[in-house]
């Protein structure tokens, strides 16, 4: 998909100033078209109603990683849907140092749960299950991605707290591939192993260590979000539990 769109950008560029006008509009139709895409694979597997639904979740969630890079005046790239493993945005850099990193990744988690609120007062609303189940599922993702183990957002997050907390999430995350096996599960341990290795090799290094001096109140700060965020998630997963097949909904 990405090669007529390579293709489409070489051939704007040599039309000057019309491609300057249009790439803002060619990096929404990226997202764009990366989010179809998905919608398109979680329906082989789901009704494509929560299929979109899903999207919609995964969606707020990135877009709270965006604002919050922007914020710390990082450039980032638009968010890019891969079906099965999620989304993804780009940092053109790193953060300054590691408060700023958990700032951005707390800020997925935190406008991610905001956005399950809606399907939350949905079903509320109307009773239907579909939106109990699109709840349960973004509070489970947004919890997920609290693990503390990079590069998930809680790895993020713990990087302003204890570089070994690196090690807990990662156990965490082996225990959950014990109990619950599946590809995308040795994936994420994969990658989170390498860069639990990478990170914490280095912690000691004199720029690793400058990284990662922080204020005491703003240590006191992350760990009040990222502990209330999870007991926060935790409780909507438990008021949103439904006993069902995925296939159904």
């Amino acid at each position: 998909m990405l090669g007529p769109l390579a293709a489409a950008l070489v051939f704007l560029a040599s039309k000057g100033k019309a491609a300057v006008l249009l790439l803002p509009k060619l990096k929404v139709l990226t997202t764009s078209a990366s989010m179809l895409v998905s919608v398109a694979a979680y329906t082989l597997i789901w009704s494509w109603r929560f299929a979109l639904g899903f999207v919609l979740l995964l969606l707020v969630h990135e877009l709270g990683h965006v604002l919050q890079l922007r914020r710390e005046g990082i450039k980032a790239s638009a968010p890019l849907f891969i079906p099965f493993l999620g989304a993804v945005v780009g940092m053109k850099e790193l953060p300054k140092d590691a408060a700023a990193e958990a700032r951005v990744g707390l800020a997925g988690p935190v406008l991610g749960t905001i956005g399950c609120l809606v399907p939350l007062a949905l079903w509320a609303i109307t009773g239907n299950e579909l939106f109990q189940a699109l709840a349960f599922t973004g509070f489970f993702l947004n919890l997920f991605n609290l693990l503390p183990v990079p590069p998930l957002d809680g790895g993020r997050a713990v990087a302003a707290l204890s570089t070994w907390m690196w090690l807990v999430g990662f156990a965490a995350l082996v225990a959950l591939a014990f109990v619950f096996p599946n590809p995308i599960m040795v994936l994420i341990l994969l990658v989170g192993g390498f860069e639990t290795y990478r990170r914490f090799k280095h912690r000691n290094d004199p720029e690793a260590r400058e990284y990662h001096r922080v204020k005491p109140r703003t240590r006191a700060a992350v760990a009040a979000v990222y502990l209330g965020l999870a007991a926060l998630l935790a409780v909507g997963m438990d008021a949103t539990f439904l006993e069902r097949n995925f296939s159904d909904v």
